[in-house]
């Protein structure tokens, strides 16, 4: 199957940038990631999406999903879900690990859904 592969520009402007605060991600009390190394992904009219090194996540927390998705302007995303104390988070982050050139910064990083955890600026 061949998928269709687009290039940002003025009709769907993407910018990846140094996030200008740290971010902490959280479910419930518990800290699940903590950087001062996170991008920030501009797409469109989204909001804007912290990308966190993998590094500065909670490796013990990480379950592989067997979930996948595509974006034209980045390439195929992989998940993961987050296994705490209080129970599974199913498919709260999502990665691009090898994404297209264009966003190729991102490469490394994840980033959570906001409505699955609680994404703070410090």
């Amino acid at each position: 199957m061949s998928r269709e592969i687009k290039t940002p520009g003025p009709d769907h402007p993407i910018t990846v940038e140094k996030h200008p605060a740290r971010v902490v991600v959280r479910v419930g009390d518990q800290v699940v990631a903590d950087t001062t190394a996170a991008l920030a992904l501009r797409e469109a009219d989204y909001p804007v999406v912290p990308y966190i090194p993998l590094a500065d996540v909670d490796q013990a927390l990480l379950k592989d999903s067997d979930t996948t998705t595509y974006c034209p302007f980045k390439g195929d995303a992989s998940y993961y879900s987050l296994v705490t104390g209080a129970g599974e988070v199913t498919d709260a982050i999502w990665t691009y690990r090898e994404p297209y050139p264009a966003v190729a910064d991102i490469a490394g990083h994840v980033a959570f859904y906001a409505n699955k955890v609680t994404i703070g600026e410090e």
